[in-house]
């Protein structure tokens, strides 16, 4: 089902999930990408060296520069996501640093929405700062604050959709129109949406980021990213691994592979039951408040049941507690694991304000938004109904 890049692919996310990008047939008859474990590549001849050098022979010749199980899944995510093309990367914080250093040079400006992913937040507020490149953090979703701090100098925008812990949703149609009058590019980190909920580049974003590591792999055992878009772009950012040697392993290629094959089945268990247990947080009289798209409480909710097809695993809410009871109340959960991450099949909880913001003082995490009674619940491919009762046993110990 592997199609040219101007072939428009008709088929469902599902079918594209298990067949996008993929050929008829693999060496040895295989059903299954095999794992292409080498480090380098071989030359039958002189002859054969001077066509590649040329260009008028397309194979590989250094693991740093490409690796065929790397490639599938490359061309499986570019199918995915209606795309020219993809690049692969050891981590997604290493795809997201790459695209940006690959988009940017010195005297250039970055626009963040204050509420991206904190790391990103920091290589752009703090690394980048070293090399003459300024930039403008405007509040979540804000896309006329947006339009306020572009100039001239404007290179590239940087949004998650939907953000981290609080799930705002941009407008990503309005936000690709202005990137465009100003002539600079849209990079959307959409690792919470995954592309069974949302197509960035459907709406003219230019650069799509994932953490392969989350809802793309699903198991939770593997590190990845993936930027994905035009092959012009996603060119200049493949050579910038090279050079950076960012790489993703054969094998983690594999992993990432095969849990793609069903990624549209394990997000569609994710958004039923991730729905459900928002409005059943959303009702409890001890829980304040909830932020989940897909709930008519949700500010973003129009735009959100405009452009994604699903809502996503991911259900964020305040409780009516303090951090130690915050903490009894995950701590009685009996089905999820307490841990960073989110997209496997295993559901995960975390209290944000410990597990990533430990360092500052309550006020200063109120400050950035991260109260001591949130909760951040990454829903997995349990049993919604057991999910639910667990959920509603451990709130009886607020």
């Amino acid at each position: 089902m592997s199609k040219a890049p101007h072939e428009k692919d008709t088929t469902s996310p599902l079918t594209r999930a298990v067949h996008g990008g993929e050929p008829r047939s693999y060496a040895f008859d295989a059903l299954t990408h095999p794992v292409v474990q080498t480090a380098t590549y071989s030359f039958a001849t002189t002859a054969d060296l001077v066509a590649y050098m040329e260009g008028s022979v397309e194979r590989e010749e250094y693991g740093r520069y490409g690796n065929p199980t790397v490639r599938a899944v490359e061309q499986k995510v570019a199918a995915l996501e209606g795309v020219e093309d993809a690049a692969a990367f050891s981590s997604g914080m290493a795809a997201v640093t790459s695209a940006i250093l690959a988009l940017v040079k010195s005297d250039a400006h970055v626009v963040l929405f204050a509420d991206c992913y904190r790391r990103t937040r920091q290589f752009v507020t703090g690394f980048l700062s070293r090399f003459g490149v300024t930039h403008s953090l405007v509040p979540p979703g804000d896309l006329d604050a947006l339009e306020r701090v572009m100039t001239d100098k404007t290179r590239l925008v940087i949004s998650e959709m939907p953000t981290n812990p609080y799930q705002t949703c941009v407008d990503l149609d309005r936000l690709s129109a202005i990137c465009k009058r100003f002539r600079a590019k849209s990079m959307i980190d959409s690792t919470f949406a995954t592309p069974v909920n949302l197509r960035p580049a459907e709406h003219g974003i230019d650069l799509v980021v994932h953490s392969a590591t989350k809802y793309l792999a699903g198991h939770n055992d593997v590190l990845a990213g993936v930027v994905a878009g035009q092959a012009g772009l996603v060119g200049l950012v493949r050579d910038l691994r090279h050079v950076f040697g960012a790489v993703l392993d054969p094998h983690a290629a594999f992993l990432v592979l095969r849990g793609i094959k069903t990624l549209g089945l394990r997000v569609a268990q994710q958004n039923r039951t991730a729905l459900a247990l928002a409005e059943l947080v959303e009702s409890h009289p001890r829980v304040k408040r909830v932020w989940y798209p897909g709930l008519a409480s949700h500010p973003n909710h129009a735009i959100a049941k405009q452009l994604m097809r699903g809502f996503g695993g991911v259900v964020t809410f305040e409780l009516d507690a303090d951090m130690a009871a915050t903490g009894r109340f995950i701590d009685a959960l009996q089905i999820p694991r307490i841990a960073p991450s989110l997209g496997g099949v295993e559901s995960l909880v975390e209290q944000p304000a410990l597990m990533s913001y430990f360092e500052l003082t309550t006020e200063e995490r109120e400050a950035v938004g991260m109260r001591d009674s949130l909760v951040r619940y990454a829903v997995g491919i349990e049993d919604t109904d057991d999910l639910l009762a667990d959920v509603q046993r451990a709130l009886t110990q607020l």
